[in-house]
């Protein structure tokens, strides 16, 4: 019976020996595909202005009749977002309380932009909540930054510079932007490359 019950024990510190040994491996594994797996990032696209011009400075008509100018310099205010969006469009919808939060935790300016009609942006901004931010509604600030598919950011500067842009779709592509930005590379897709390619 004392042989058993040896045998059975020393059994048992095997296994969890054992265990122990493939939980490690496996921790380094994880590891490794982490270290493999390139972070999300905005997709950035070629048309417009590259990143580190000066945005265009575009005169333009907010829907409440504010004038406002969009790019250029605005001293005073560090980082602006420009959010191309609209209300056909279902990732957009799922992506402006996202582009809020984000905004509110970066102290980022957030300014809306679209190309509808007034009516049904006035019945977007008031199913949102977006009463607070600026809302352009016109074809002339897509148009002035290249913008063919939504949602679509543009990171700006107090002096009108493109910091970073593309096309966004979750939290983690809004970070990207100025992920990139404090990193000084165009894109994360850019870092990612160069990064490879230093490796290989």
């Amino acid at each position: 019976m004392l042989t058993i019950l040896l045998a059975s024990q020393i059994i048992s510190w095997i296994i969890i020996l054992s265990l122990g040994v493939a939980l490690l491996a496996l921790a380094r594994q994880v590891g490794v595909l982490h270290m493999r797996v390139a972070p999300a990032g905005a997709l950035t696209t070629a048309g417009g202005p590259s990143v580190g011009s000066g945005a265009p400075a575009i005169p333009a008509v907010s829907l409440d009749g504010t004038k406002a100018m969009i790019g250029g310099a605005l001293p005073g205010v560090p980082l602006r977002l420009l959010m191309f969006v609209s209300a056909t469009c279902p990732l957009c919808k799922a992506l402006i309380p996202m582009a809020r939060s984000f905004a509110h935790d970066e102290r980022v300016m957030l300014i809306f932009v679209g190309d509808d009609e007034p009516q049904v942006q006035r019945d977007m901004i008031a199913r949102h909540g977006l009463g607070g931010y600026q809302f352009i509604n016109g074809p002339d600030v897509g148009q002035a930054f290249a913008v063919g598919k939504l949602p679509y950011a543009v990171l700006l500067d107090e002096n009108g510079v493109i910091l970073s842009k593309g096309l966004v779709n979750s939290r983690e592509h809004l970070e990207s932007l100025v992920v990139a930005h404090e990193m000084g590379v165009r894109s994360v897709q850019d870092y990612i490359r160069d990064l490879t390619a230093k490796v290989a």
